[in-house]
């Protein structure tokens, strides 16, 4: 019998990771603890960088949009998740659920943009350090921010409008814990041939793309190490992009591990699982590598660390 196609969707339904009672509260938890330590994690290297005149050069002006970025990124997947444990509801509807996709795909694509103008930073603050304030001028760095976001946004409009021209058979239950646009085609009872070929295509000129533009920025950095004579200048240059090295590849590892598990078992459930990684637990991680492999970072945070308590303090001694 040939499955209905459903003209008129109302709601799809997020099976999430499991549909056992006495795990929910354990779930909810353990994500709501992530989500909250993203948030305020990221929110602190916001606010170091922006209180802290000594950060205010290309560097850290990327950090602080790629630190709101990831906040952006998880909030668009985790408060819906932590809605339905809450409420014991799966539903997120037809329009909810376009629109999830779309700043998912926005912001995901973002953060591999940005990734990719780090790495061009750290390029030219290691290959041209002479002529690194006047390459990296603020209308260069305003304009890298500017075009990232628009090349993401009309790639998520792409991919968002191909989507809608899909209908969708009466089975709707994705089984992820949000609206991913892979596990969403698979419901379609349409052609998926265009929104294969717009999404592949996507992923090999913007991801390839911007990895190709990591991996070239990086061998000239190697490069360019490799020529300091002393061991402190080559430990001094190679420390000013660890973090960065550090955050790129937990990012491309990760995305890479979802790929692989998801080809090899091509189990939705594990995929779902993978993605956790990239989703949440790698914007999670990022403040605590750039805060702690950051002497500049760390001062900056303990100075506010050190202004509140003063200010605490200082209420609790008032009159």
């Amino acid at each position: 019998m040939e499955p209905e196609n459903d003209t008129k969707i109302l709601e799809f339904l997020l099976l999430g990771f499991s549909e056992e009672p006495e795990l929910q509260p354990l779930i909810f938890g353990l994500f709501l603890s992530m989500y909250l330590i993203t948030v305020f994690g990221n929110l602190l290297i916001i606010l170091a960088i922006s209180s802290d005149p000594h950060l205010h050069i290309p560097m850290y002006f990327f950090l602080s949009s790629l630190s709101f970025v990831d906040i952006c990124f998880t909030s668009t997947t985790i408060p819906k998740m932590l809605q339905n444990i809450r409420t014991q509801s799966k539903v997120l509807t037809y329009e909810g659920c376009i629109t999830q996709m779309y700043f998912f795909i926005l912001f995901a694509v973002l953060d591999m943009f940005l990734l990719t103008v780090m790495a061009y930073d750290r390029f030219v603050a290691i290959c041209h350090p002479l002529h690194y304030m006047v390459i990296m001028n603020p209308r260069l760095c305003g304009l890298l921010v500017l075009v990232s976001w628009m090349m993401s946004a009309l790639n998520s409009l792409l991919q968002s409008v191909t989507v809608l021209r899909l209908s969708f058979c009466t089975d709707l239950e994705i089984p992820h814990f949000f609206c991913d646009i892979n596990q969403l085609i698979q419901l379609a009872c349409s052609d998926m041939f265009l929104n294969e070929i717009v999404m592949y295509f996507a992923a090999a000129i913007l991801g390839g793309g911007s990895f190709t533009g990591i991996l070239y920025s990086y061998s000239k950095i190697v490069s360019s190490i490799q020529r300091i004579s002393s061991a402190q200048g080559k430990y001094k240059a190679f420390s000013t992009c660890a973090s960065h090295l550090s955050v790129v590849s937990l990012f491309y590892c990760t995305c890479l591990g979802v790929y692989l598990s998801s080809a090899a078992t091509h189990s939705s459930h594990s995929s779902a699982i993978a993605s956790v990684m990239y989703t949440v637990v790698t914007p999670m991680l990022n403040p605590f590598i750039y805060s702690l492999r950051n002497k500049d970072m760390k001062r900056a945070l303990e100075r506010i660390i050190r202004k509140r308590y003063n200010i605490v303090l200082g209420l609790k001694n008032y009159p």
